[in-house]
């Protein structure tokens, strides 16, 4: 499940410093809180995947962190995300440092691939 996203650009967060160095730089980071969830994870790293791969504009960096794994930077990546509550999987866009769109949990499930790249390609469009 990793290697989803790692195979296709995606960098690992695995420390909290990490997490502040990548997210705090100029340019666009989109950032998956990645998680074992087969229902909710299972569209979301291939929705992520399919708006990366087919919007012409693009986040500058690709990031990642696996909730129940990586739980330090899972937690520092969640304090960038308030007032948002935690929520696994998540998808993330920050520009500059500041979050401009989430896309949580809840707005996950029931979802297929392609309405989560829609909805990312469009943040990507507005952002990128």
């Amino acid at each position: 499940m990793k290697e989803e996203l790692t195979d296709n650009g995606f960098s690992e967060l695995l420390t909290p410093s990490e997490v502040d160095a990548q997210l705090k730089q100029e340019g666009t980071a989109l950032v998956m809180i990645n998680s074992v969830c087969g229902c909710s994870a299972g569209t979301a790293r291939p929705g992520v995947l399919m708006a990366v791969a087919n919007s012409p504009k693009k986040p500058d960096h690709l990031l990642t962190s696996f909730a129940g794994f990586d739980v330090e930077a899972v937690n520092k990546i969640r304090e960038h995300l308030l007032p948002y509550p935690p929520s696994s999987p998540a998808v993330a866009l920050f520009k500059d440092g500041e979050l401009v769109h989430i896309i949580e949990r809840h707005q996950i499930e029931g979802r297929s691939a392609q309405m989560i790249a829609h909805n990312l390609i469009a943040a990507f469009n507005q952002y990128c």
